[in-house]
């Protein structure tokens, strides 16, 4: 196949609805790629940054200030942090519910798939102190996992010693490049996609999309590899977007163009602190908010919070800012899924 260095082809025309909800929820307008398969990629991604990343400056001014992680103050809400494990909703082949994991990992029920977004069940990630709050599902109680999406490389995201856990041919839908990390762990069934293209699998269709971030997993790999969230749809054109790690920006009210009428957003509000260091490629509690009303969502669940201390805001804030700025919209609160470790929540249509 030949070397894919173009931009993204532009999106073709939705397809035809074939059911009331699909109407409702139009076809994802994104190139279709089949499953599985080697492609070739760019030797870097670096010209899909949204802003350049930090130099040396900044990491001395990082390293002066030494605010990487909270103070004392902060760390004193532990205790307060909300985990409350509890059994798996029932579902069926109609039912979409999500139950979160801790961090950037969900269990995704969606058109009788099992799917698990950035799957970390590991007590330590490298770099970091270990995690603040259990798993909220344990590896043993999860029903058997259909598929896994990955939105790129960092440790909090892509994490060997879980990905070891699952039989080596279950389907893995990764971003451009990322295919080879795998497929020398011995994965078989490992679909690479480019921003605005898509798959399906069992009826769902998994689209990849854009994100403000980056990747880097090793000393010289940074950008090698893209980055990027996920929208599932199933065959009623319900739809779920999981953003993995994203810094706020023009990207989402492209995403909600392209895919109109999200069922469920799945958007990150931790690890922000300091600003002006994070601020280009993680979004706070206010901007998250934001990033939903651009997404035209109906419902929004943060993530990316209270599991690991990667940052220096307390760790209890994002929550409570969070709440402050959804109440500030006026929005119904039923329509904000703030879940606790290991909650679930089934959607109604």
């Amino acid at each position: 196949m030949a070397k894919q260095t173009e931009r993204p082809a532009e999106p073709t025309s939705p397809a035809e609805p074939t059911s009331p909800a699909a109407a409702r929820h139009p076809q994802p307008r994104s190139r279709t790629r089949p499953l599985y398969g080697q492609r070739t990629w760019p030797r870097s991604f670096a010209d899909r940054l949204t802003a350049p990343l930090p130099g040396v400056g900044a990491m001395a001014r990082l390293a002066r200030e030494g605010a990487v992680r909270p103070g004392p103050d902060g760390l004193r809400g532990i205790p307060a942090l909300p985990f409350e494990p509890g059994p798996l909703p029932e579902v069926d082949e109609r039912t979409v519910a999500v139950t979160w994991a801790g961090h950037a990992s969900w269990i995704l029920r969606i058109g009788g798939l099992t799917v698990l977004t950035d799957p970390v069940w590991s007590r330590r990630i490298f770099g970091t102190p270990v995690r603040i709050t259990p798993v909220g599902v344990r590896w043993e109680d999860l029903p058997p996992v259909d598929a896994v999406v990955i939105s790129h490389n960092h440790f909090d995201h892509l994490d060997a010693p879980t990905l070891r856990r699952l039989p080596r041919r279950t389907p893995l839908f990764v971003p451009a490049a990322l295919g080879r990390w795998f497929r020398r762990r011995r994965f078989t069934h490992v679909t690479e996609l480019d921003w605005w293209e898509g798959a399906e699998l069992g009826g769902v269709r998994f689209d990849f999309v854009p994100a403000h971030h980056w990747s880097k997993r090793t000393l010289l790999d940074t950008c090698r590899t893209l980055w990027g969230g996920w929208v599932l749809t199933d065959a009623e054109g319900r739809s779920v977007y999981f953003a993995g790690d994203t810094g706020y920006g023009h990207w989402f009210e492209e995403i909600g163009r392209r895919h109109p009428g999200l069922d469920l957003a799945l958007l990150p509000i931790g690890a922000y602190a300091p600003r002006w260091w994070l601020r280009d490629v993680h979004t706070d509690p206010e901007e998250a908010v934001r990033a939903f009303t651009d997404l035209g969502a109906r419902n929004m669940a943060p993530m990316h919070w209270a599991t690991f201390v990667l940052s220096a805001e307390p760790v209890v804030e994002p929550l409570r800012r969070l709440r402050a700025a959804w109440e500030r919209t006026g929005r119904p609160r039923h329509e904000l899924w703030d879940l606790p470790v290991g909650g679930s929540r089934v959607l109604t249509v």
